[in-house]
């Protein structure tokens, strides 16, 4: 079987280059169609708060900027988890959002609960 398959290919050397070459364009042209991201998004939609209170005691901040902030936006719509980081003067708060969630979405929700 291999034998035969080979001798084809010799004796139809054009036919089997035309083939050749007319597939190499085909996969060519369709690779901007291709479903599949080299370098696929691994992260869920975050949104970041970053507040600043110059001077103040790290427990200061927990408690007066931090917590709150984070109290108001538990209950959001399609929020999956909240992290936060509190320093000298500064409170960062990461709210995480489901795989489905535009980040322009939570954007807004974070907006809405802060207000």
């Amino acid at each position: 079987m291999l034998q035969a398959i080979i001798r084809f290919a010799l004796r139809e050397r054009l036919m089997l280059l035309t083939a050749i070459v007319g597939v190499v364009v085909y996969g060519w042209l369709n690779i901007p169609k291709l479903p599949i991201d080299v370098f696929p998004d691994i992260t869920r939609p975050r949104v970041a708060i970053i507040t600043e209170c110059p001077g103040v005691a790290p427990e200061e901040v927990e408690m007066l900027v931090t917590m709150p902030l984070e109290i108001a936006l538990s209950g959001a719509p399609g929020v999956e988890a909240i992290r936060s980081t509190t320093d000298m003067g500064l409170s960062v708060i990461q709210v995480e959002f489901a795989w489905n969630q535009d980040v322009y979405r939570g954007r807004q929700v974070v907006q809405e609960r802060i207000a």
